[in-house]
């Protein structure tokens, strides 16, 4: 009767393991790689912060191409918040999530109990060690297969034109586009006590005789508020006038000049399907 010799391809996996390389369209040349990845430090000295640092870079650079190729019209400046708002730890935590990733995990007694599983941080560093592992399993084009196969689904949901944008900077962006006077904010109201104040903050445009209110715990979130609430009452009012937009150059130059929102903020709800 011959022999079965196991050869390191064929190692049998875990099955959560099995179930996650066929939700990542991927199969392991080397397990280990894929098990170091799924490793946090908490769990032991071999784990998956190297292999984040590598995924990190292959991630960057295989978005950037995935960008360049899709938006032909998109400069460097447009390309590069798209960029920062697709590899920021929100969208990595929700692919990690459609990945099932906290089945998989590898976490010390600590973590566990105090919940890592579900630690955004920590299923976003994992995903990313994840495609740092597959570059070191297969190289380049086998970690770029993967992500272009994630990616394709986030990128049907985005609006590479306002994706990364706060609503102050949809709202200026908006009536400057129609050549329509920028808004006026003031705070209006502030209750409660020092460390814990609750901000009410007026936005008005008067071209369009928009006054609307928002409320947040900062000045600047009650001024979003209230930006996103004049933006859809202006975009109301706009479209039954039939006023079309107008690009100028000034128009261009103004809304190069504004603060884009912090790549670290917000949901992106990407509604990604786990297969």
């Amino acid at each position: 009767m011959s022999k079965v010799v196991k050869t390191e391809s064929s190692a049998r996996l875990p099955v959560d393991h099995k179930s996650l390389q066929e939700r990542l369209g991927y199969t392991f040349v080397k397990p280990d790689l894929l098990v170091q990845a799924l490793t946090h430090r908490s769990h032991s000295k071999k784990n998956n912060e190297r292999l984040e640092f590598l995924g990190d870079s292959v991630l960057n650079c295989t978005v950037a191409e995935i960008l360049y190729e899709r938006y032909t019209d998109l400069d460097e400046g447009d390309l590069s918040r798209v960029r920062a708002n697709l590899v920021k730890q929100q969208a990595l935590y929700e692919i990690a999530q459609a990945l099932h990733l906290s089945d998989c995990l590898r976490l010390g007694e600590g973590e566990l109990k105090s919940g890592g599983f579900k630690r955004p941080s920590i299923l976003a560093d994992t995903f990313e060690a994840i495609i740092g592992a597959i570059f070191l399993d297969a190289g380049f084009d086998a970690s770029k297969k993967v992500l272009k196969k994630w990616y394709s689904q986030i990128l049907e949901h985005v609006d590479p034109k306002t994706l990364g944008k706060d609503d102050k900077t949809l709202l200026q962006e908006y009536l400057q586009g129609h050549q329509l006077p920028l808004p006026v904010y003031n705070v209006i109201a502030t209750t409660g006590v020092a460390h814990n104040q609750q901000f009410e903050v007026e936005c008005s445009i008067p071209s369009l005789k928009i006054i609307l209110n928002g409320k947040g715990a900062s000045r600047r979130a009650a001024e979003q508020v209230a930006a996103k609430n004049s933006l859809e009452a202006a975009q109301k009012i706009v479209s039954q006038s039939g006023r079309q937009p107008k690009k100028t150059k000034a128009t261009k130059k103004k809304a190069s000049l504004i603060t884009k929102a912090d790549p670290t903020d917000d949901q992106l709800n990407l509604k990604l399907k786990s297969e």
